[in-house]
């Protein structure tokens, strides 16, 4: 069975368990723990970085999916880049990572449980044979096993945080296609923003006056039910946050993700500045 790249596995190892405790469910002990975390517990900087879709792992109970190794290197796997330029940006910033390492395929860890597409049967035009006529049973245990670690840790950062009194500025890296249903995506980057759009606002601004055609809640539209980090993990807490896309083909190498990060560890502090300037030390 082909085992695809994941964060786990990669250079610059996180601060994390290699492999997943042997549950006797649907993760055995080969199979690498749903959550990589980069940055220690000294980690002070405002920025938490979070990324649902930086992995491409496969539990090896699902036989990969039934899924062809070339389309699972799609982006319907995984966000294409953005574990590099997590990564890159953490390092920059000293800030703390924390990364889903499973395949959306598997399960898709920013949409609620139950969501339609939380487990897709088809996805882009490629059919998920091991996610047809899945069993709640099964979808459960997905949950139970990637999904509930992944946001329970991301949780615990959040309340690390708030009980050291550090300033969090709450940060969900994406990547998009750049070509959907036949049409291109002429933005090089998108920031998403639901109920609170103030930082978002900031940051869409700046990324704007660095030359840049940036998307305004576009190529997607956050909201309540479309996505659940930010909600949950932002809006629910009244952190400032923003979901940021970057599109693919401007990250798929080392170089672009370099220039991403650099970029970002450059315009977040100052929009950070900005937000505080406007709204409060305590907004």
């Amino acid at each position: 069975m082909t085992r695809l790249y994941n964060p786990l596995t990669a250079p610059d190892a996180p601060d994390a368990d290699d492999h997943a405790p042997n549950s006797g469910g649907l993760l055995g002990e080969k199979d690498p723990a749903p959550v990589a975390v980069h940055g220690g517990a000294d980690a002070r900087s405002p920025f938490l970085l979070v990324s649902d879709h930086a992995g491409q792992a496969i539990p090896g109970d699902l036989a990969d999916l039934g899924v062809t190794e070339a389309d699972r290197r799609r982006h319907i796997g995984w966000d294409i880049g953005i574990d590099g330029v997590g990564r890159k940006l953490a390092r920059i910033l000293g800030s703390f990572l924390i990364e889903q390492v499973y395949s959306r395929l598997v399960i898709d860890c920013n949409r609620a449980p139950g969501h339609p597409t939380a487990i897709v049967s088809i996805s882009d035009g490629t059919e998920v044979p091991a996610n047809i006529g899945l069993s709640t049973a099964d979808a459960s245990l997905r949950t139970a096993e990637i999904f509930d670690p992944y946001h329970a840790r991301i949780g615990e950062e959040l309340d690390r945080r708030s009980a050291m009194g550090l300033e969090t500025f709450l940060i969900a890296l994406h990547s998009f296609t750049p070509k959907m249903g036949g049409v291109e995506r002429p933005w090089q980057a998108g920031v998403l923003h639901n109920h609170d759009p103030r930082f978002g606002r900031i940051v869409l601004d700046a990324l704007r006056a660095d030359g840049l055609t940036v998307g305004d809640n576009e190529p997607y539209v956050l909201t309540d039910t479309s996505d659940y980090t930010v909600p949950m993990h932002g809006e629910k807490r009244g952190v400032p946050h923003i979901e940021l896309e970057i599109r693919q083909d401007l990250i798929e190498s080392e170089a672009g993700q370099g220039e991403w990060a650099e970029r970002l560890a450059r315009i977040l502090p100052a929009a950070r500045a900005r937000y505080r300037a406007l709204y409060g030390a305590h907004a």
